[in-house]
């Protein structure tokens, strides 16, 4: 689900950017001196962007990612930094969810992609082959050398449900150092954002900040965002054929299926990586265990 800045709630004075990036349209709006200022600023993280895909990305066959998948298992591989900060986080999710969110879920969501292209359920011998193959207790991670190892064969890794709002908590930062006094990027169901747009009214106004919608079937959501991030996740989103109707992109690792919940969940929090993460996260959980996570990661749960 797409998350959608009110521009029609007179978010005036600042220059908004729109690029296809991370599979979508990403927006960048900043507020900066001049229009010259604030193109430069926008295509700068535009690019920063585009380098950080090529490492975290799963649909980038060269990506650094998806160069993990030719190493032998039980071997240790050197990876960057940002690499390694993001699958950090993700097997954490993936511990304190009980393993229902699992950054290793790469195998599954292959074969449901493959079912979405061709119109063609998963066959129940190849789901479960694949997955024979996932289980994010057997990626081991060295966070002080920035290694990862496999133990089983045939892993691949898939971070879609975080280096999203990773990268944009990253553009974001870096469009912060250009000197830009507010400004706000998105893409798709995550959004990140600082400052007050210069028509919303001084900060002690309740009302200022980035607004932006969070659209619901019970009625349109509001928020107000002067620092954090919002994303919004579940699997109204994207489906795909099963054998008994439709399965969702939202995999839910201990069973080997897309989740059929109804709801989408939103979250608020500190920032993009996290929210992105855990909105995912609690889509697969229950209210007690979705809460009991989200108090964790020092999130909010907004709609579910």
């Amino acid at each position: 689900m797409k998350l959608h800045p009110t521009d029609a709630l007179a978010q005036g004075g600042r220059e908004t950017f729109r690029e296809v990036h991370l599979g979508m349209e990403m927006e960048v709006a900043v507020v900066m001196p001049s229009k010259e200022q604030a193109s430069r600023v926008a295509d700068s993280a535009y690019a920063h962007v585009e380098r950080l895909e090529q490492i975290l990305s799963d649909w980038r066959a060269t990506s650094e990612l998806r160069r993990l998948e030719s190493y032998a298992p039980k071997t240790w591989i050197a990876i960057s930094p940002p690499l390694c900060e993001v699958l950090a986080l993700a097997l954490d999710v993936a511990k304190h969810s009980g393993g229902r969110f699992d950054p290793s879920i790469g195998p599954l969501t292959a074969l449901w992609r493959e079912a979405a292209r061709t119109g063609i359920p998963i066959s129940d011998s190849a789901r479960a082959e694949a997955q024979r193959q996932v289980d994010y207790r057997a990626v081991k991670l060295d966070r002080r050398r920035c290694r990862v190892r496999f133990e089983r064969a045939g892993m691949r890794l898939d971070l879609g449900a975080v280096a999203k709002g990773w990268i944009l908590d990253d553009a974001l930062a870096l469009v912060r150092r250009s000197g830009a006094r507010a400004a706000m990027l998105s893409a798709g169901g995550d959004l990140v954002a600082y400052g007050y747009p210069p028509s919303s009214g001084p900060p002690r106004d309740g009302d200022a900040g980035w607004r932006v919608l969070v659209p619901r079937a019970q009625g349109d959501t509001v928020l107000v965002i002067t620092q954090g991030a919002v994303s919004t996740s579940g699997p109204s989103a994207q489906r795909a054929p099963a054998a008994q109707g439709e399965e969702s992109h939202v995999f839910d690792a201990r069973l080997g299926r897309g989740s059929t919940r109804a709801g989408d969940v939103t979250v608020m929090g500190e920032r993009a990586a996290v929210t992105d993460a855990l909105a995912t996260a609690i889509s697969l959980l229950s209210d007690k265990d979705g809460q009991k996570l989200a108090r964790r990661y020092r999130v909010t749960i907004i709609t579910r």
